[in-house]
């Protein structure tokens, strides 16, 4: 019971920095661990960030990890990622995801639309 729209994609070139913004429908969205996935063209759907509901435990992909940060406020409802020093490889469609069940993600059942980032060199 819950529903989500990713925005703030867009294009920009390497090395610039981009902030996403999942926006969530439903009151337990305090409850939800929170994630982060992108898929591009071609290739297989991969995992980047999750984020436990609490926002105090964050488990983060190698390709990723020290350039892009997940938050969340769950006063508004929404999870960020924060994305620094991109690349052309980063290019792809992202996605967020909610896991209602495991408080630390691991099963994400419900997902965003999605939402283009594109990196020129």
């Amino acid at each position: 019971q819950v529903q989500l729209v990713e925005s703030g994609g867009g294009l920009v070139q390497a090395g610039g920095s981009l902030r996403l913004s999942c926006a969530a429908s439903g009151r337990a969205f305090s409850k939800y661990a929170m994630g982060w996935f992108r898929q591009a063209p071609g290739k297989e759907r991969e995992f980047l960030v999750a984020i436990s509901w609490s926002g105090r435990s964050t488990t983060y992909a190698d390709s990723v990890k020290g350039r892009f940060t997940i938050s969340r406020d769950n006063a508004k409802s929404t999870v960020y990622l924060q994305m620094n020093s991109l690349k052309p490889e980063d290019t792809a469609v992202y996605y967020c995801a909610a896991d209602p069940d495991d408080p630390y993600g691991s099963k994400f059942d419900y997902w965003g639309q999605g939402t283009q980032v594109t990196v020129s060199s």
